[in-house]
C-alpha cells in the first residue's frame, strides 16, 4: 500500500510556548517501497511516523492511502526501546498482533514459531525480554510487527541503541525479511550510511519546522549488504546528504565551522 502526505503540518501547544514541528510537508511513497528519512534532531521525524499511524493527528493536511483496509492493521510501528512485554515469553510477544485480531492461540503460536526459527531464536520460544541481548529483543520486535501483517512498517530508529557490530548484522536481517514479505517500510534513522544500505529513496527533512529538504533515489542493486557501504557512489552520496544537513546539525548543538 502506497499513500501520501499532504500538506501535513503540526503545532503543539504548551505554557512554555507553541511549537511548530512540521510546517507544508508533503511527500509520496510507492506500495512496497523502503523509503529512509534523516534529518537533525527535533525536525520533527518522529511527529511525522506518528501522524502517518493515526497515533497523532495533523494540525492541518491530511495523509491518503491507496486503499482501506477492514481485516488487518493498516500500520505497524517498531520503536528504538522495542516496546517488548517483560511479562511475556518471546513466542508470545511475536504472536501478540495476531492475538490482538482474534486469531485463535494455537495458530498464532504456530505462525509465531515459523518465524522465530527463520531468524535463528527458535530456541528462545520460552525465554523472556530480559533474557535476550539487545540485538535478539530488536529481532522478535521486528518479527512481531510483520507477523501482525500490516500494509505499512513504520520504524523509529529501531536500531539506535545497538552497538555498531550487532546494527550492522540486523540491517542485513531486515532486508532479507523485508524482501521476503515486501511491505511499505518507512524507516526513520540519524544514520545516514544505514538509510543508503536500505533504502530505495532517501528523504532528507530540513530542521524544524520539518519539511523534505530532498528526495534522493539510491541506485544501488538489490541484494545489498555491508560491504556496499565502502563503495565510491555510495560515499558519494553520503557526502551529499551530509552537507545537506549539516548546518541545522551544527545550530542545533550550537557548533560553528
Amino acid at each position: 500500500m502506497g499513500f501520501q502526505c499532504q500538506q501535513i503540518s503540526k503545532k503543539f501547544i504548551s505554557i512554555q510556548g507553541d511549537v511548530i514541528a512540521l510546517d507544508g510537508l508533503n511527500l509520496t511513497v510507492g506500495n512496497q517501497e523502503f523509503v529512509c528519512i534523516v534529518g537533525p534532531s527535533g525536525c520533527g521525524k518522529t511527529t511525522l511516523l506518528r501522524i502517518i499511524a493515526s497515533l497523532v493527528r495533523p494540525t492541518t493536511g491530511t495523509v491518503v492511502f491507496d486503499q482501506e483496509i477492514t481485516n488487518r492493521p493498516r500500520c505497524s510501528m517498531v520503536f528504538q526501546d522495542q516496546g517488548l512485554f517483560p511479562w511475556m515469553s518471546v513466542v508470545d510477544n511475536v504472536a501478540f498482533g495476531l492475538e490482538m485480531q482474534k486469531v485463535n492461540r494455537e495458530e498464532r503460536t504456530t505462525q509465531a514459531k515459523k518465524f522465530l526459527e527463520r531468524v535463528g531464536l527458535g530456541e528462545f520460544l520460552k525465554a523472556y525480554p530480559h533474557e535476550l541481548s539487545g540485538g535478539m529483543r530488536q529481532r522478535v520486535a521486528i518479527l512481531r510487527a510483520f507477523l501482525s501483517n500490516p500494509e505499512i512498517l513504520l520504524m523509529d530508529e529501531p536500531f539506535g541503541a545497538l552497538d555498531s557490530q550487532t546494527r550492522l548484522l540486523m540491517q542485513e536481517e531486515l532486508l532479507r525479511i523485508w524482501k521476503e514479505h515486501q511491505k511499505t517500510v518507512v524507516y526513520i534513522t540519524h544514520d545516514i550510511q544505514e538509510a543508503i544500505l536500505l533504502g530505495d529513496r532517501v528523504l532528507v527533512m530540513t530542521g524544524r519546522p520539518g519539511k523534505i529538504r530532498a528526495d534522493i533515489p539510491i541506485d544501488i542493486a538489490r541484494p545489498r549488504n555491508i560491504k556496499d557501504i565502502d563503495r565510491p557512489d555510495v560515499v558519494e552520496i553520503h557526502w551529499k546528504i551530509w552537507k545537506m544537513i549539516e548546518d541545522d546539525v551544527r545550530t542545533d548543538l550550537r557548533i560553528t565551522s
